[in-house]
């Protein structure tokens, strides 16, 4: 079911069981480590920059920013996505990598695949106005739209699968110990 480039959805399916067989054996090569430096820039408005990442050990140069800001209603300028439309964009864009590359290692194509996240918050908690409010979401829901030459039995097992195994969607949905360590300048 390989295209002539042999790829399926984008994904080079050999490149990614070479991959998968790399880590399997030999359990270096399997470490990542992302980093991101966040600099406030006025206001709400902050500038994140992801410089380079690890890989099996080596560091690969990355170069992207990413500008994040508050609606006018949240004392901001209204010019990039806020950082909880960022920690949904970030989910989304994690479950659908996996949905995309599970979907190619089983030979299936895609047509379209949609990933909307909502969550309410209250902002009594966030701006300590009540301490009985969590300042975060108590819920979030995600809708996944998907065509393709699947059934939708075969869908619902991708589903599955990529929640089995994406970061982001484990980072979302366990507690994890995030350690902020303040140095003063």
């Amino acid at each position: 079911m390989l295209t002539m480039s042999g790829k399926i959805n984008g994904i080079d399916v050999e490149g990614l069981r070479d991959m998968i067989g790399a880590v399997a054996e030999d359990g270096a090569k399997a470490g990542a480590r992302f980093t991101a430096t966040s600099r406030w820039r006025g206001g709400t408005r902050s500038e994140t920059a992801v410089d380079a990442w690890e890989f099996g050990g080596k560091t690969l140069r990355r170069g992207f920013n990413i500008v994040i800001d508050e609606p006018r209603e949240l004392l901001g300028n209204a010019e990039a996505p806020n950082p909880q439309e960022m920690l949904m964009a970030a989910v989304n864009a994690c479950m659908m990598v996996g949905f995309v590359a599970q979907c190619a290692v089983r030979g299936i194509r895609l047509e379209s695949l949609e990933f909307e996240t909502t969550g309410r918050l209250d902002l009594r908690g966030f701006l300590g106005v009540s301490p009985d409010v969590p300042p975060g979401y108590e819920r979030v829901e995600s809708t996944i739209r998907v065509r393709g030459d699947a059934t939708p039995e075969q869908f619902a097992e991708i589903l599955a699968a990529v929640r089995e195994t994406s970061p982001n969607y484990y980072n979302l949905t366990r507690p994890i110990r995030f350690e902020p360590r303040l140095e003063v300048r």
